[in-house]
């Protein structure tokens, strides 16, 4: 049975087409409602495509063909700017205060599900806001990232597409 899914547009975006070569991923360091308000905020800056509550509900903030202004200073697949061509997606929390719930997991799954073979994505297009931006942020717990990433292997395997 798929997750809950509802959309509040942010403000926070550019509408230029985007480039969609992979996602990124975060946690929001705030509950769910909370994270939303502050997305819908102008005066916040930033935004996500998605945010991932810990029962799997998610909330689409910025639609995918959009920029979302996620990742800041950031490199990935020897480019920077990993806005302008990488999805932002959100679990709601700290992910070294609480463990990715396994909804969360599993949302993330079905998310990525949608876009993976339509966008020829593989493990190589994945990665979270610590290894873009090192030094500058912490995000994903290392530990929650591993979880994750095993996930995704196991869900579409180790095949690049």
């Amino acid at each position: 049975m798929p997750f809950r899914e509802f959309e509040r547009l942010s403000p926070n975006r550019d509408e230029t087409a985007h480039e969609r070569l992979g996602v990124l991923f975060h946690h929001s360091g705030l509950g769910f409602d909370e994270t939303i308000g502050r997305m819908l905020d102008p005066a916040s800056r930033v935004s996500y495509h998605c945010l991932i509550d810990g029962d799997g509900t998610r909330c689409t903030l910025v639609p995918d063909t959009q920029v979302a202004w996620h990742a800041g200073a950031s490199q990935f697949m020897g480019r920077e700017r990993c806005n302008d061509f990488l999805l932002g997606v959100a679990f709601a929390g700290d992910t070294y205060q609480v463990p990715l719930s396994g909804p969360q997991l599993a949302s993330a799954l079905e998310w990525l599900a949608a876009r993976w073979a339509p966008l020829g994505w593989g493990p190589d297009r994945i990665t979270d806001h610590r290894q873009t931006s090192p030094g500058r942020k912490r995000d994903l717990n290392p530990a929650e990232w591993d979880r994750l990433f095993a996930a995704v292997l196991e869900h579409f395997g180790r095949c690049s597409h």
